[in-house]
This record gives C-alpha cells, structure tokens and sequence, in this order.
C-alpha cells in the first residue's frame, strides 16, 4: 500500500462530522502500520487499544498509557483526555459490556474544544446500530480508491 493512502485514511477520519468513527478495511493490521507512519512522520498523538497489550502510542511503540488495560479504563482515559488524539480500538468480538458501551455512546456525544476521534476497528454490526447516527463510519478499502486523483496543496495526485 502507498503511504498516501494511509494519510489519506487519517485525514478523512480527521474531518469526520464526530468523535466517534467506525473504520471498515478488510486488512486492520496493515492500516495501523500506515497510521504507525502517519504518527511517526507528523509528530500526531495516535494511540492503538488491543485486548490484553492496552493503550498504547503509535508514534513510540515504548510508551504505553498506565491504567489502561481494560476498554473501560481506556475509555474513560479518552473521555478525561484534554489534547488533541486519534484513539483506535481494535474491538474484541462480540457485544461489549453495559458499561463499555454507555462509555462509547457518551464519546461519541461529547463535543470539546480540541480534535479528538475514537476509531472501531472491527467493530460488529450489532454494536454500530446501537449508535445510530452518533458513529461516522470511514470506508478505508484503498483498492476501490488507489487511482483516484487528488487534490492535494494545489495539485493533482495520482
């Protein structure tokens, strides 16, 4: 996969009309390699959530987040979060508990004065119709895409 692809993919997440983003891509793993480039290029504070690694930084693969081994403790350090980031979770099979999910639907309503986004990986259809229209949902298949040209500071990219 190009790299522009990948930052193509953040930037759409990025402009996202809310918090809450449900990413869809057959290839999960390859997508966090490219916003592992995105976050290492441009100095963003991107962080990856995995069932039994925790929240973890992208940008500096050392630096994992105390506290936040479980998705509702991860949550709830997203919520109290006060500066820019893009959070992915990548979402363990099944529905999630009561409390994960009231802890999502109140991320995906909190609006604050900085960029912060919560990226579903792998999310379930069941978990992404209990949102409604509170989940922007980000098609991240870049074959369909690859040879769309783009505008990109004044000029056409192939």
């Amino acid at each position: 996969m190009d790299s522009s692809v990948g930052n193509d993919i953040f930037d759409r997440i990025l402009s996202a009309s809310g918090p809450l983003v449900a990413l869809k891509t057959n290839d999960p793993g390859l997508l966090v390699e490219q916003f592992r480039l995105v976050a290492r290029r441009t100095g963003q504070a991107v962080y990856l959530w995995r069932h039994g690694e925790g929240l973890a930084s992208l940008r500096d693969a050392q630096m994992r987040v105390p506290g936040c081994q479980r998705l509702g403790d991860a949550l709830r350090y997203i919520l109290q979060s006060l500066h820019f980031g893009v959070y992915l979770l990548d979402m363990p099979q099944g529905v999630p508990s009561a409390t994960d999910g009231a802890l999502l639907r109140q991320l995906s309503r909190t609006q604050t004065g900085h960029v912060r986004r919560v990226v579903l990986l792998g999310a379930n259809p069941i978990l992404l119709a209990t949102f409604e229209n509170d989940v922007a949902t980000v098609d991240a298949e870049w074959q369909a895409r690859a040879a769309a040209p783009r505008l990109r500071d004044g000029r056409w990219i192939v």
